[in-house]
């Protein structure tokens, strides 16, 4: 029989089938093999870990939407010893040696997670991956939070703190309030104040029920920045459309925040340019940015890194603080044996109640400083895991080969490493009873010096190395100023509601309640 030219074509939709069927056969063949070199050829597959993490991010991503990464990744030390690889190219060690040498000896470059927490689009200290760039950045505002420049600010805080202490007295323990919204509001007035020179007001508007937007965008901020760094850009514009007000307010935050330092900036040049600017050696932080220039052209700073730097420290001074404070308080509210022993301290230092001591103060108080110690190391504020990348070269220094030695397992370049905070904290070979809250383990006696010192070295609640936290200074005076006034002029209860399961942590990077709020109840007490 004759095969005719009609029956011998092949249709488009022929053609387009196996087309299809030839492409997926492809892909998958691709993963496969890539399955396969993941798990038995890479230069990490001799490190332990479970097998599935090996073979694609798709396990770790889930762990970190679910709000859960630094708990799985503490679960997987206790499996697996202290070097664990969480993804093809991710490892996380838990060990003092390495951590010294990652983030302070070799001072590895950021990952570009980092990348997901930009500000107006742009860089800011915390945002700069390249360690040189980050310290011309840090120079131009290093100065403002060392211990002598902060005490110029404590008049603002202690005012703060007294409003802090004036709102909790008009509630008067009718109801439990929001700690959360409430000590967010608080640091959201001691960062404009100190940074910018500017009263905001934020925590009068919280007396009266009023929103203030500066201080939800601030909350949003870190979830915004996990949501995006988990998921590809197309997803995250169709994320932002979903038709939701409050889900747009989430979005925009970044926008929200912008638009307000863009106003302090204008404002404070003009004020600058005009000579209405009163000689002082009290200058906020934004003023320092605008004189700023980088030594290595003598260019000034340009504007959008000024808005960028200031609403990074804006969103790492608020949040951060608050959170934590709010998990200081409420362990407070349960463990009246260190509420007691704190409240005995602290009302011999201040007398009179309705006085917020100078800093020096409360440097002095050995009980007050080791609740502080303990609350940092069981409630740090950003638990989550420091990422850095192993140089594709050797360093300046030539001391660092092109595998990097972590613990015996030689790492190639671009392989990304991280510690947390989390399990530091939580090595009980350092801490004994280690998920115990024990402000006693660091009060010194004569024979536990050296076990001080060994804890303190593995307390890392602002990070390590060159990029630790430049605000911590500031962070640790506003802990001991609102945790000395709330305790020495209240008694704090906790409504059922208030517990255990509601409490439970957290960490979009920063650490949160399940709940999303920590209502907690204030009685004056009979002073």
């Amino acid at each position: 029989m004759d095969l005719t030219p009609s029956m011998i074509s092949l249709s488009p939709s022929w053609f387009s089938h196996n087309t299809g069927i030839f492409l997926l056969s492809i892909a998958t063949v691709y993963v496969g093999l890539r399955a396969i070199y993941n798990l038995f050829l890479s230069p990490l597959s001799s490190i332990p870990g479970p097998w599935y993490a090996a073979v694609s991010n798709f396990w770790i991503t889930t762990h970190i939407l679910r709000l859960q990464q630094c708990k799985t990744n503490h679960r997987l030390f206790e499996d697996y010893g202290p070097v664990v690889r969480i993804a093809p190219n991710k490892v996380i060690f838990k060990d003092l040696t390495s951590m010294r040498s990652i983030y302070s000896v070799h001072k590895f470059d950021k990952s570009t997670f980092y990348k997901s927490l930009l500000t107006n689009e742009n860089d800011h200290a915390m945002s700069t991956l390249d360690h040189a760039e980050h310290a011309i950045r840090r120079k131009g505002y290093a100065a403002h939070y060392t211990p002598s420049n902060l005490a110029l600010f404590q008049p603002e805080a202690r005012n703060c703190t007294l409003e802090l202490i004036t709102a909790l007295e008009q509630v008067n323990g009718k109801h439990p309030v929001d700690c959360l919204a409430l000590f967010r509001h608080y640091m959201v007035d001691v960062i404009i104040a100190s940074s910018h020179g500017y009263r905001q007001g934020a925590l009068s508007k919280w007396m009266v029920g009023v929103e203030d937007p500066l201080s939800t965008a601030i909350a949003d901020f870190p979830k915004r920045g996990i949501l995006r760094s988990a998921v590809p850009t197309w997803a995250w514009d169709l994320i932002c459309r979903i038709p939701n007000n409050r889900w747009h307010q989430m979005c925009d935050s970044d926008k929200i925040m912008g638009e307000f330092v863009g106003e302090r900036v204008y404002e404070r040049r003009a004020q600058m340019n005009s000579g209405k600017l009163s000689e002082s050696d009290k200058v906020p932080m934004l003023q320092r940015l605008l004189e700023y220039k980088y030594s290595s052209t003598g260019q000034s700073m340009p504007d959008h890194d000024i808005i960028s730097e200031m609403m990074g420290h804006m969103i790492a001074g608020s949040d951060t603080t608050s959170n934590s404070l709010s998990y200081f308080i409420w362990e407070l509210s349960r463990r009246s044996d260190i509420m007691s022993k704190l409240q005995a301290e602290l009302d011999q230092a201040i007398p009179d109640p309705h006085i917020v001591p100078d800093f020096s103060v409360l440097q002095r108080l050995p009980y007050l400083n080791a609740f502080v110690k303990e609350g940092l190391r069981i409630y740090s504020a950003v638990p989550s895991p420091l990422e850095r990348v192993v140089p594709s070269s050797t360093s300046k220094n030539g001391a660092l080969d092109e595998a990097f030695d972590l613990m015996g397992y030689a790492l190639p370049p671009g392989t990304i490493v991280s510690t947390q905070g989390w399990s530091m904290h939580r090595d009980a070979s350092v801490f004994p009873s280690p998920d115990t809250f024990l402000p006693d383990r660091w009060l010194e006696t004569p024979t536990n010096a050296d076990q001080i010192m060994k804890m303190t070295q593995y307390l890392m609640p602002f990070g390590t190395g060159s990029r630790v936290c430049g605000g911590q200074n500031l962070a640790q005076m506003m802990l001991r100023f609102s945790i000395a006034a709330v305790a020495r002029n209240f008694n704090i209860m906790a409504p059922p509601e208030t517990n255990e399961r509601s409490m439970e942590i957290r960490d979009s990077f920063v650490i949160f309640p399940a709940s999303m709020e920590c209502r907690l109840s204030f009685h004056p007490r009979n002073l």
